[in-house]
């Protein structure tokens, strides 16, 4: 058997009954961009360590197809690890002799980290959200106040919100994909993790701003009370950045923003990663906090009040 038919076998009995849509298209993705123009015709026995990872070094080098640079590990490590499950998969079902994969030395993951909004550019983003004329906008502010990632704004649902006791249930989460026929369209899946199912507070300023936004129907972010695709909702936030005069920052951004805010107001770690939807503080921390400049002073400031030595040299 080459590995082209292996790959689709495994992508339609292993993978799709067993991972999330979004998950099996960028498997999916990874497959017939980079591992069947470059493996298709090879048997499973032909994929030796060393022809794999020749290929992990030709990626980092010169995998991107369109501008002929490297790939960053991020993307490298998920061919890697597709590479993996798949060929684990095979000799598992018994359908090669060995397993080949697990000697692939991986790319040192790189160390990035979203920037959030200082607190003078969050000033002004609130104000531009505000002060549009689309309601859609209210739900940048949302996320600077309760950390949604944009799928899970976007799929957010009147029904979700209880005014009364000041919450609202974190319950699905929604991407752009295709259906089954193939065509482009929004897919409303559960939220990213077990943990990513929660409860979160709101508070009075929130609960007041979404009883003004509420209309007859089903999502509270929406256009002309119609659902917003990911990407159409991430093109107005970069076109409200533009006119407001900040520098363009991911929508991931806010989320980020809301972790640093609540940290230097002094929230618990624990309830910060609760509110989040993650499974340990320490993601939260390594991951969405960023202490900036002007609190990193300020605590300096206060530090100093409290020494000995008064100033006196």
């Amino acid at each position: 058997m080459n590995y082209q038919t292996w790959l689709e076998e495994w992508l339609n009995d292993y993978v799709r009954p067993s991972r999330k849509q979004r998950t099996f298209e960028t498997y999916q993705m990874i497959v017939k961009v980079h591992l069947v123009p470059r493996f298709g015709e090879k048997t499973l026995e032909e994929l030796t360590p060393s022809v794999l990872q020749r290929y992990v070094a030709e990626l980092l080098k010169s995998g991107n197809h369109v501008t002929g640079k490297g790939l960053s590990s991020a993307t490298v490590n998920l061919v890697v690890t597709i590479l993996q499950c798949s060929l684990k998969c095979a000799y598992d079902a018994g359908m090669a002799k060995g397993y080949t994969a697990g000697a692939i030395r991986r790319p040192k993951s790189e160390q990035f980290r979203t920037s959030c909004f200082s607190r003078g550019e969050q000033a002004i983003l609130e104000d531009a959200a505000l002060q549009a004329r689309e309601e859609k906008y209210r739900g940048i502010l949302l996320c600077l106040y309760t950390g949604l990632r944009i799928g899970e704004l976007l799929a957010l649902e009147w029904g979700d919100i209880d005014f009364d006791r000041a919450f609202m249930a974190v319950a699905r989460s929604c991407h752009d994909g295709k259906d089954e026929t193939g065509r482009f369209t929004r897919l409303v899946d559960s939220p990213k993790s077990i943990a990513s199912c929660r409860i979160v507070p709101l508070s009075d300023v929130i609960v007041r701003m979404l009883r003004s936004m509420k209309k007859p129907c089903s999502y509270v972010i929406s256009h002309s009370g119609k659902p917003i695709p990911v990407r159409s909702y991430q093109r107005s936030f970069a076109r409200l950045l533009e006119k407001a005069g900040l520098a363009h920052r991911g929508f991931h951004a806010l989320r980020h923003t809301f972790a640093t805010r609540a940290a230097e107001c002094g929230m618990d770690g624990k309830a910060l990663a609760e509110i989040l939807g993650h499974s340990s503080p320490g993601i939260t921390f390594s991951r969405y906090v960023h202490p900036l400049a002007e609190y990193k002073a300020g605590m300096m400031e206060r530090l100093a009040e409290v020494c000995l030595w008064r100033g006196s040299p």
